[in-house]
């Protein structure tokens, strides 16, 4: 079945796109949320009208996106956790303590974009990476420290 996404869609596509899937996932997902409508051709049409616009729209929030970029790999975020004796954690850092912490800085990310494979469990610098939109991806430092007793 192909839609045209309404909004960028993350494992799909960008707003505009025309994808296809499978016909449960547009009928019983996609289209009822407001994710995409059918491909058709009244459809298709309106598309090549608002084109530009949304050409207009993703240069901007790319542009803000790479602004966004520059401040995180600026950054370092420092964070105190309670550790034992050879540096490991009770406990871990996980993306929502990334997103908090840069929240805190003034940056404001979906902690689904901050990338790690599993969470930080020693104490040390780790360089995480954060998909702030399609191709712009940036490098974070994060620091873990272990709490004075």
């Amino acid at each position: 079945m192909e839609l045209i996404l309404t909004q960028d869609f993350d494992g799909l596509g960008l707003e505009g796109d025309i994808v296809s899937v499978a016909e449960g996932y547009g009928r019983n997902y996609l289209i009822p949320e407001g994710i995409a409508l059918e491909a058709t051709l009244p459809n298709r049409k309106a598309l090549e009208l608002k084109s530009k616009k949304i050409e207009v729209k993703r240069l901007k929030v790319k542009a803000s996106a790479e602004k966004v970029k520059e401040q995180m790999e600026a950054l370092t975020i420092n964070l105190v956790q309670k550790a034992g004796e050879e540096g490991k954690l009770y406990g871990s850092v996980t993306s929502m303590d990334i997103a908090s912490a840069l929240e805190k800085k003034g940056i404001t990310i979906d902690r689904r974009k901050i990338v790690l494979e599993k969470p930080i469990k020693t104490v040390g610098e780790f360089d995480i990476s954060v998909k702030i939109y399609p191709e712009v991806t940036a490098s974070l430092k994060v620091m873990v420290s272990p709490e004075a007793a």
